[in-house]
């Protein structure tokens, strides 16, 4: 899976669980405020992705993690790793 497949994929991902407007996701954009996150959207945005790409997540993963694309650089660090 290329970077532009998984960029595809999470963002279909939060569209569907988050009920969000795929316009409104942008690499800059802030992940928290732009999905309206609290701590249980979170459990379910992880369980979403670890189903989704077979990948584990915990919470240290998601220090520093403020922008789509800091989420996008995670998961595809995640992928590499797991390869």
């Amino acid at each position: 899976m290329n970077t532009e497949e998984i960029l595809e994929k999470i963002n279909e991902i939060l569209v569907d669980e988050f009920e969000v407007d795929a316009e409104v996701i942008s690499p800059e954009s802030n992940l928290k405020d732009t999905l309206g996150l609290d701590s249980l959207d979170y459990v379910d945005l992880v369980v979403t992705i670890e189903a989704n790409f077979g990948v584990k997540l915990s919470e240290p993963d998601f220090v520093g993690i403020a922008t789509f694309q800091d989420f996008y650089n995670l998961i595809e660090r995640k992928l590499e790793s797991k390869n």
